[in-house]
């Protein structure tokens, strides 16, 4: 008899029952629910694999010390507001928007304000070409947050306008994720900052990653402010349409100008704090005369102490009363989304959900589809893009309100990446995002329950066995 073998043998036995057993009594005080069992059935088949794996992404933790600086950034953000009484909206006493907008306070630091200009862009060189605009006539200050810049000739025109403003006397700051930006990073760092251009890397990656937080999580939001002209928010990168080959992006972007400005230029100098520790002057933006058009932002990310971003979704689905769009490249929603979009349909709400037929994300696609049938019998209306791949990120609920910014109605969004929206309360907006929303159904197909019902067991089995993972992806 081999007893070398049969000693290996019983210690990784006990090894196995062993990491099972502790995953058991350890992983379900740390995480969700719904994370918990995936992962406990990920270690339950491949303990000395799993486990490894729950240690790197399982619980979406951060440093400390970049956790004590946004409770920094959020009391100072909350106490700054307090003299500017005569910027915020008051909603009216009943409505929807009386209870999302004390809501979103609570949840983001920001108060709602009037007197703003809200223009959507729908047109991707189009929002691109006005940036550069702005940028080229800045006279002051250009600040630059985004999750991914490519090198490609987006990359190289938001770098050239970088150093014209530069060459001008201009204060230009860049925050790029680390990992979403890796190209435009490696190929344009460098050179910005020798023609004087601040950049920094958000998360870094690689032997840095402890310093930050769990390596998987990332700063997704896309915001530029530009001196008191115009501030960005929104889904689109800075990268051309096709940078993804199999289909060039649609997306959608909002230009701001009024008091919000100032709210999207304290995002990012919250996030410059987190990463440098250097604090930024962030001065008020008077309301303007000519437009009254109240709006609300939204930051979310782990660095707050609750998925705020998951919590705002969800309170607008529980809100409406008629018709609520949603529009977002990767559905993969937690429970409680899941049950909101069913009681909203079910209580008589026309709920349409607006989703790109291709997708970059293939497992995401996968689970993404697993949950169309369960939608549709509530009543749900699904409708799959197909020109383009449909990058936008954007709500509205009834006539009052609509959401944009780069939140996905994902878990990942929800528990992982830094957001960003944008709230705003307006008709004329309401009615300009429903124009949108009917030229994205008119290039849509309808998925019907009997199509869908009718599709093959082994692609069941697969959208079963990827809905498993929603807590990866």
């Amino acid at each position: 008899m081999d007893w070398h073998a049969l000693n290996l043998g019983l210690a990784i036995l006990i090894a196995d029952w062993t990491i099972r057993i502790v995953a058991l009594l350890w992983i379900p005080s740390r995480t969700r629910p719904a994370a918990a069992r995936s992962w406990l059935l990920l270690i339950g088949f491949v303990p000395l694999a799993g486990l490894p794996l729950y240690l790197l992404f399982g619980h979406p933790w951060l440093s400390r010390d970049r956790i004590a600086r946004q409770r920094q950034a959020s009391q100072v953000i909350r106490e700054e507001q307090l003299p500017l009484a005569d910027l915020r909206w008051t909603p009216p006493d009943t409505g929807a928007s009386a209870e999302m907008a004390p809501l979103l306070e609570r949840l983001g630091d920001f108060m709602p304000t009037h007197g703003n200009a809200v223009q959507l862009i729908d047109d991707y060189d189009g929002a691109l070409q006005a940036l550069l605009a702005d940028i080229d006539g800045a006279r002051t200050r250009v600040h630059l947050l985004y999750y991914l810049m490519f090198d490609d000739g987006t990359g190289e025109a938001v770098t050239e306008a970088l150093e014209r403003a530069a060459a001008r006397g201009v204060t230009c700051r860049l925050l790029l994720d680390a990992v979403g930006a890796k190209r435009g990073l490696r190929r344009y760092a460098r050179r910005l900052l020798a023609a004087g251009v601040q950049v920094h890397a958000m998360l870094p990656g690689g032997l840095q990653w402890r310093r930050s937080g769990r390596m998987d999580l990332r700063n997704h939001r896309k915001v530029a402010v530009i001196d008191d002209t115009a501030a960005y928010v929104g889904s689109q990168n800075l990268a051309d349409a096709d940078f993804i080959v199999s289909a060039p992006n649609r997306e959608l972007v909002a230009r701001v100008q009024g008091p919000a400005l100032a709210h999207l230029e304290a995002v990012f100098a919250s996030d410059w704090f987190i990463e440098t520790g250097e604090r930024l002057a962030v001065a008020p933006t008077t309301a303007l005369p000519d437009a009254d058009v109240a709006a609300q932002l939204l930051p979310s990310g782990p660095a707050y102490p609750f998925e705020n971003a998951r919590d705002t979704v969800n309170a607008l689905i529980h809100l409406a009363r008629r018709r609520l769009v949603l529009t977002t490249p990767y559905f993969v929603p937690d429970d409680a989304t899941l049950s909101a979009l069913r009681i909203a349909a079910l209580s008589g709400v026309e709920v349409q959900l607006i989703l790109s037929a291709s997708n970059n994300q293939r497992l995401t696609a996968w689970a993404q589809a697993s949950y169309y049938g369960e939608l549709l019998e509530s009543g749900i209306k699904i409708a799959l893009y197909r020109p383009h791949f449909l990058h936008a990120k954007h709500m509205s609920i009834d006539d009052e309100m609509a959401l944009v910014g780069s939140i996905n109605l994902d878990i990942r969004s929800f528990a992982l990446n830094a957001e960003i929206g944008l709230l705003v309360y307006d008709r004329d907006v309401v009615a300009r995002m429903r124009a949108i929303e009917a030229g994205y159904l008119a290039d849509a197909t309808p998925v019907t329950l009997e199509d869908w019902q009718r599709r093959p067991a082994w692609r069941r089995s697969l959208e079963g066995i990827a809905r498993l993972a929603d807590s990866f992806l």
